[in-house]
């Protein structure tokens, strides 16, 4: 089916693949817009399905409960990665996936995506794909310590990943790969972290919000920054890196672009999300239209929103060991925009909901957050 053009309209359903809270988020957004939404997700009462209209309980890969996504959906978009290709590819002969599959193909597989993103001319980190022992040696020979090896697919927050510091490390390399194939990548001796995240509709409009610095703790984003604290070099380099990818990879919906920026000011992609993400969750209340509802407007094929930055913020993750302390502190946390998930079990590192601290300056709303003491454990 062909979506040029094609434009949904308040009444009609979108559904989601995710209940999560990308999914949720993106509910919010839609129903504020004058959408239905359907949600399929394996999980009873599920963060989207608590704001869904219809909720469908099955499997991703499971055909016949795709299939009844479809037939309650007007468009098709998801909230995360790992859905089904074989899934994606009857919707889109099927059903009304203006994003189709072969986006979500690429960033699946590491090999596939670092190809793809070095074949639209964007810098990664030099890699070797390693498929035995044998394989990790070589490229540790080639690449040098400290490496990094990760699995092909499946792996986030740091999952499925080994740096390799010295010889010995390489005994725990087997454990990956019994995964199936893997990445050997050379360390990146980085200054920040940053992301950029583009939106772009089947007309080819194309928006993208300001660039976030992200930090992490244990490989999970613990903050994101915004206005980001780099150069007005950097942040250029990035913007047209980011739209570059976009239009190289034909894009529908949205893209999220993590980055390094090195000492000397350059800048080398590191991963790909096709969708939301959780780096652009300070979009809520600071930009004029959020990450969630641009999404919302690129799959429907509305014009898209503008992006400009309303006040300086830093976003801060509520994870599983952090939620008692921030319901405690509410009554005390004066204008602290907090968003939270809906999940039953608050397990330590789960993601739990995130704040959003809005400020006359980063360090200001930094400040007052180490104040609070809820991180500082």
């Amino acid at each position: 089916m062909n979506s040029l053009n094609k434009v949904i309209l308040p009444g009609q359903t979108i559904g989601i693949i995710g209940g999560g809270q990308l999914g949720r988020m993106m509910a919010l957004s839609a129903k504020a817009m004058g959408f239905r939404i359907a949600v399929l997700d394996p999980t009873k009462d599920c963060p989207c399905g608590q704001v869904a209209d219809i909720e469908i309980n099955g499997a991703y890969d499971d055909l016949d409960s795709i299939k009844k996504l479809s037939e309650v959906s007007d468009v098709i978009t998801y909230e995360f990665e790992n859905v089904s290709f074989e899934a994606l590819e009857w919707l889109k002969e099927n059903s009304y996936l203006p994003q189709g599959a072969g986006l979500l193909k690429i960033t699946q597989d590491r090999v596939t995506e670092k190809a793809a993103i070095s074949k639209a001319s964007v810098p990664v980190a030099p890699y070797s794909v390693a498929v035995n022992l044998t394989d990790v040696y070589d490229a540790v020979e080639n690449l040098g310590y400290p490496c990094v090896l990760k699995t092909a697919r499946g792996g986030y927050d740091g999952k499925g990943q080994l740096v390799l510091r010295e010889k010995s490390d390489l005994a725990f390399a087997e454990n990956l790969l019994a995964s199936g194939i893997c990445v050997v990548e050379k360390w990146i001796p980085f200054a920040k972290e940053i992301s950029v995240i583009v939106t772009r509709n089947s007309n080819r409009d194309m928006e993208y919000f300001p660039v976030a610095e992200n930090i992490h703790r244990e490989n999970i984003l613990h903050k994101s920054i915004v206005p980001a604290r780099i150069s007005e070099k950097a942040l250029q380099r990035a913007t047209k890196l980011a739209l570059q990818l976009a239009e190289n990879l034909n894009l529908v919906g949205t893209l999220a672009v993590e980055m390094f920026l090195t000492d000397e000011d350059e800048i080398i992609v590191n991963e790909l999300a096709p969708r939301p993400h959780n780096s652009g969750h300070y979009t809520m209340e600071v930009c004029l239209t959020s990450q969630f509802e641009q999404h919302i407007r690129a799959v429907c094929n509305w014009p898209l929103g503008k992006t400009d930055l309303l006040k300086p913020v830093v976003m801060v993750n509520i994870l599983g060991e952090h939620l008692d302390d921030i319901l405690y502190a509410i009554p005390e946390l004066a204008d602290w925009k907090i968003h939270l998930y809906g999940k039953q079990e608050a397990s330590p590192k789960r993601k739990m909901g995130h704040v959003n601290v809005l400020r006359n300056s980063v360090e200001q709303a930094l400040d007052e957050i180490k104040q609070s003491g809820i991180w500082n454990k």
